[in-house]
Formats: structure tokens, sequence, C-alpha cells
């Protein structure tokens, strides 16, 4: 359906237009995350869609062509002054939605509202309508009392707090709004054809041989979109059959909320694929920009291991190409890189940093241990659709089950998997310090880029503050030796808990 209403309005209106200071401590380090009705509401949402709408139509406004008269493909003049918007299933987000939408439409900026969609949508939108910038209301996997804006700015490049994400905050805190001559018009464009096709474009739907799929959508935003890949699957002659579970969106999240990286949350898709004897098991977040994995045994695929899988699907179709990866665990996707003859370059870890070095190296994909995957053929954006679309043709081409096709990675490189703890007695920087110091004397190969790596040869660990909890997170593999990894794992966690740091 798409719908074009230029005298439509938002259901919010604001209860006064004189807005006092506030503080709003919803803003993390790449979106805003907070509980409902404690640290965010729609009079904070109207404010943040205001100072973004202002902040955004401000650069557009002082945009221009280039010195010779030329403009830039790339130039903010080159876009419709419009933003993008979507929401996730939870019963807030609409109203949310709505108060954003009245912020920006106050601002005088135009509103382009997609419907319920998951954060890719809003990647994919923003770029597609050439919009000065998107917006997707979600709180992802966080728990159901939460909600939150993901934002993009031009071409679906990331916010951050140390590109633009501050300044919304310091206007909508403010409440220093510039009173517009005009109210922004809104639209209702709910068809995502488009970007259907575009994510059906990674792979040769010729290519694919008869597979069984168990997909759990994890009662999110997931379902409209997998039904509609589905019927362009079935539409193109494929052989895949799809048992679909936890299917219709419902924000009350009857089966839990759906966050595949706890443990007790893979249980009913392991169950799924052993039951139908499926081929792959595929599993979402609440706005699916990640994407999880599950062997034909119901095996959960850590993420590192489906980073070179990816890389290595890639460099079969584009020899030479560059695959960015984060520092927390990197033998295997170096190794994938090197023997496919693909070039590795590394990255901090997070979405904008991530995005901002594929786009610095022209990287044709990026991936992280989170399940976050980036392609640069989607803005450079995550997409947790592209995924599981990638790897039912690399099991077609291969004719490998998934467990054949990262078995070898899994024992020649073992990992101990992402351990979080809480710090009691010392902060993070301290813990960081004192573990170098710690291992000094054997003579590591040092890295900072992100957190601490230590890199002693035959065995590596990478140490790092969280971006977004009060955690601190250890990674730590070895180069195929499980009793290494085993030993090194207890020692470095026995260290830890010397110094007050609690497993969370």
């Amino acid at each position: 359906m798409s719908t074009t209403d230029n005298a439509a309005t938002s259901s919010y209106t604001p209860a006064h237009n004189d807005f006092t200071a506030i503080s709003i401590n919803s803003f993390k380090a790449y979106d805003i995350r907070g509980e409902l009705g404690v640290s965010l509401d729609e009079d904070i949402a109207y404010r943040i869609g205001r100072a973004f709408a202002q902040i955004l139509s401000q650069r557009y406004d002082s945009a221009g062509a280039n010195d010779d008269g030329i403009k830039n493909p790339d130039s903010l003049a080159n876009l419709q002054p419009a933003i993008v918007i979507g929401s996730d299933i939870r019963h807030s987000s609409e109203q949310l939605k709505q108060a954003t939408i009245a912020g920006i439409m106050a601002a005088g900026v135009d509103v382009i509202d997609l419907g319920m969609t998951g954060t890719e949508e809003v990647y994919f939108a923003t770029s597609h309508y050439q919009a000065l910038g998107g917006i997707e209301v979600t709180a992802s996997h966080n728990p159901i009392n939460y909600n939150g804006l993901k934002l993009v700015k031009e071409h679906s490049k990331p916010i951050s707090a140390d590109d633009g994400l501050a300044e919304i905050q310091q206007l909508a805190e403010s409440g220093r709004f510039t009173v517009s001559n005009s109210q922004g018009k809104l639209q209702l464009l709910t068809d995502k054809s488009a970007y259907v096709d575009h994510v059906m474009s990674f792979v040769d739907t010729d290519k694919l041989k008869p597979l069984k799929l168990v997909i759990n959508s994890g009662n999110g935003s997931a379902g409209p979109v997998v039904d509609l890949l589905v019927d362009k699957l079935a539409q193109a002659g494929a052989p895949i059959e799809v048992i679909k579970l936890h299917h219709k969106p419902d924000g009350s999240f009857p089966n839990g909320i759906p966050n595949p990286m706890i443990l007790a949350n893979r249980t009913a898709t392991q169950q799924a694929v052993i039951e139908h004897k499926a081929d792959l098991g595929i599993a979402f977040d609440g706005d699916f920009d990640r994407c999880f994995l599950f062997d034909e045994n119901g095996e959960f695929i850590d993420g590192s291991y489906v980073v070179g899988m990816l890389a290595q699907a890639f460099l079969n179709k584009y020899p030479g190409e560059s695959i960015v990866y984060d520092p927390r665990v990197v033998y295997n996707t170096e190794a994938v890189v090197k023997a496919h003859n693909g070039k590795t370059v590394i990255s901090k870890s997070g979405h904008s940093f991530i995005k901002q070095v594929m786009r610095e190296s022209g990287a044709i994909y990026g991936g992280e241990m989170s399940a976050h995957h980036y392609f640069r053929d989607f803005c450079y954006c995550d997409s947790g659709m592209i995924p599981w679309l990638l790897t039912i043709e690399l099991l077609s081409i291969t004719g490998k089950t998934l467990s054949e096709l990262v078995t070898g990675y899994i024992s020649d490189y073992p990992s101990s998997g992402e351990l979080n703890f809480h710090l009691t007695d010392h902060d993070a920087p301290t813990i960081i310090k004192d573990i170098e110091e710690k291992f000094s004397d054997q003579n590591p190969t040092k890295s900072t880029l992100d957190g601490l790596s230590l890199d002693f040869g035959d065995w590596r660990f990478n140490l790092r503050a969280s971006n977004t909890e009060p955690l601190i997170r250890l990674n730590i593999e070895s180069r195929g030796d499980e009793p290494l990894l085993a030993m090194k794992v207890q020692e470095v966690q026995q260290w830890l808990a010397q110094q007050g740091a609690v497993p969370a």
C-alpha cells in the first residue's frame, strides 16, 4: 500500500509551545534508548524529532552546488527536505512515532511515514527517497518497558555522540527551537517492494537448491518482511520450504523479548530445526537488524564464524575486495580473507565506526561478532535479511551443510565467545591498564584500537568497555588449541574476579 496525504498530520499535539530546559538522559553512544515514563515519553520524542529536523534542515538550507556549478551527487543539495520514519511492533512505538512526527513537522520539514518497519527498512528508505535523514522507533532487544530511536542522516550515514547526536541532545534539552514559517507535510508510504527487490538482488535465485528453513521472527517486526521474501523466492521457482516460528508481530512478546543472544531464547529455534529436520535455523531480534544462524543440528553459530563465512561468500564472487571486521575476534576472519585473496581492514567495533571504515576503504562487506552484518550495496548499512539469503545461496552452491562450512573454522580457531562482567571495585580503564601490566613480561603484540588486544602468537584476547551497557567485555581465542583456550579463559577470569569483576 502507498498513500499520499499532504493534509495529514500527527495524532500528537504538544501541551504548549513554551519549552523550558530539561535534562534528557536517554541519549547513548549510538542511539536513544530509555525506560518509558522515566527517561523517554511522547514529549521527549517530540523534542528529539523537532531538534533533529531543525538541525538537518539548517544544514540542507546552507548546502548548494560546488564552486564549478556542478552538484556533487553526495551533496545535501540533491536531497529532498524530508525525513523518513518507521516504528517497530512495541505497543508504545506508534505513540512515540506520532510525537516524533509532530516535532519534525513543527520544524517545517516533511515526513515520510513507512508504517511498521525494521531498522534496515529506514536505512534503505533514507537513501531510496533521497531524504535528509531517517528515524526508527525501536528498543530492539531491550526489556518491554523500554523504547528508543535510531537516527541516520543523509545517504543513511550513522549519527553518533561524536558526530551530531550530542548537538541534537543539546537542542532538544534547551527547547530553543526556531519557529518555522510553515508546517511540514506528511506522507504515508508503506509499500516495501523496492526494499524487498533490493534485498533479493544480493542472491541468484537460479542457484538455490532444495532447502528447509526454520525462521523465528520472535513476534517482532520481521514477520511481514519474511513473508514478502519467501513469496519472492516462490515466484522465482526457488525450492525453499520455510517453517515460520513466533511469526506474528505482537508487541506483548508472548514468547519473550526477541533476543537470541540470551541462551534460553535459542531453545525454540533449536528444537524446531531438529523436529522438522531443517537445513538451517534463522532468528532475529525485535527490529531484525541482527541475524542469528543455527546449523542443521540446531547448534547456534557464533557470530564471528558467520563473518568468516560471509566474507568467503563475497570473495568468491568479488575477488580482491576489502572486508572490514572488529578486533574482538580476528584469527578466523583474517585467515579466511587471506585464503580467498581479499584485503583485511580492521575497525573499532560499533556500527558508526564500521560504516565509516567501510566507506573509507570501499569494503564490500563488514561484520561484527555481535551478528551485525554490513553491506556496501546496502548503503553501507547493516541488514538482518541479507545474511540468511546469502547463507542459503552458499549452502546451495557448495552442496555443504552449515556445520560442514563452519566446523573447520571452529576447530582451527576456537574462541570463548563474549564474556561480560560487571565491575565493582575498579573502573574499566584501571582494569585494562592493570591487565596490560600483568602480561607485559610475555611481550605480546598490543593494540589499543578498541579497548586492549594482546596477541601472544598462539592465543590472544580483547578486553573492552561496552559502548552501550555498564559492562566490560572479554573475548579470548587460540590457534587450534582448545586446552590452551580453556586454560587462558580460566586464568583471565580468575584475575578479573580478583579485581572485583562479577560475571554478568
